[in-house]
């Protein structure tokens, strides 16, 4: 039996990322099929064989790969993966519009539906940097490009989605069913201290929909000690609206993080998020999650227990429930057991069997995509 991966590209290191490391632990001898591949930034893929596309070899993709969204589409259909009898797509863009053999087995692992083509369109469009010209030429693009999106569902022959989130979003843009196995977290590189600090932690890539702008102005009206790892397209703009209470930390290690997270007083989540593997960290850790009460945080999150809720995704929401903070009384090991519901020695068991259940069935020919009827 013959497994291949497909990411959409490696130019970043994410909770993505962090998934398709886990998949080649289950499967060392895959190859991994990628749109381009960013040797500097990403360099614990080493010892796997990687494919790349003509992508690769263009000026500026691995800094500006939006230039190229108009691309990707034919990149990913140039894959060549039919000597595989398995093909696992690890998506939240373009890997699930592969094409493969009518003899190889399809499944999509869907981190999300394309936030920029789907639900986050127009705010993509307006976050964006660029003149009024460019952003008119890249709409056009983007209505194009949903089409081959919509398209390319019909070519995955099962969908695992990382959330309940994700789940109903696959429902809505895609009208197809969808199991669910939450991202692995290596709860085991966490754990507890005796004594915590004065301060409170933000971080992740920082980019728009993160809502990192939400924290920092909400530390700025409450003066307390607020630290920020990560880096990303909104590094320069949040540095500027901060005031001297908040610091950033910029890329930071594993090891560094977590004791980051298991000495802060609790973890910042202001997003509307797919999934989240840091606030899972963070509970790994013993730390409470201040959460935007949509999204992956009202999964993972038991109110009151492990963390609290914010109801508005404004900076008065969770500026009000930062000053009832204190009120709760958290136990730090039954937050550190909480997150072991995460752990990536189970992700790694659920998503073997459903493969291999899967192709089991597929190869009797009994397994066909689910439809929403």
């Amino acid at each position: 039996m013959k497994i291949a991966l497909v990411h959409d590209y490696l130019s970043q290191s994410g909770g993505a990322e962090k998934v398709l490391k886990a998949l080649t632990e289950i499967w060392p001898n895959a190859p991994i099929f990628v749109l381009f591949h960013d040797k500097e930034k990403i360099k614990n893929f080493k010892k796997t064989e990687i494919k790349e596309t003509f992508l690769s070899k263009l000026p500026g993709v691995k800094k500006h790969y939006e230039w190229y969204f108009s691309l990707m589409p034919m990149a990913t259909e140039k894959h060549n993966l039919g000597k595989f009898d398995i093909v696992l797509s690890s998506s939240s863009g373009f890997a699930k519009g592969i094409i493969t053999n009518p003899e190889t087995l399809h499944v999509c692992y869907c981190h999300t539906p394309p936030r920029f083509l789907w639900a986050g369109t127009h705010k993509y469009l307006s976050d964006l940097r660029y003149n009024f010209l460019v952003k008119s030429v890249l709409s056009g693009v983007i209505h194009k490009m949903r089409l081959w999106d919509t398209l390319s569902t019909n070519r995955v022959d099962h969908f695992i989605a990382n959330s309940k989130t994700v789940e109903n979003r696959i429902k809505k843009y895609y009208r197809r069913e969808s199991e669910i196995i939450h991202p692995p977290v290596d709860t085991n590189k966490f754990y507890t201290s005796p004594s915590t600090k004065n301060y409170f932690v933000a971080g992740g890539r920082l980019v728009p929909y993160k809502r990192i702008d939400l924290a920092i102005k909400t530390f700025n009206r409450l003066g307390w000690n607020l630290k920020i790892f990560g880096v990303g397209p909104e590094e320069k703009y949040l540095k500027k609206i901060a005031k001297p209470n908040i610091e950033f930390l910029g890329n930071i290690t594993e090891k560094e993080k977590a004791k980051l997270l298991s000495e802060c007083r609790g973890f910042i989540n202001p997003q509307h998020e797919d999934f989240g593997i840091i606030p899972v960290e963070a509970m790994a850790s013993g730390r409470p999650i201040i959460a935007y009460s949509k999204g992956g945080a009202s999964e993972s999150v038991v109110e009151n227990i492990t963390g609290v809720f914010f109801h508005k995704q404004t900076w008065e929401s969770l500026l009000n429930t930062l000053l009832k903070f204190d009120n709760f009384k958290w136990d730090k090991e039954e937050i550190k057991e909480h997150a072991e519901k995460f752990n990536k020695h189970d992700f790694k068991e659920k998503i073997k069997r459903i493969v291999e259940d899967r192709y089991e069935e597929f190869d009797k020919g009994f397994n066909q995509p689910e439809l929403i009827k």
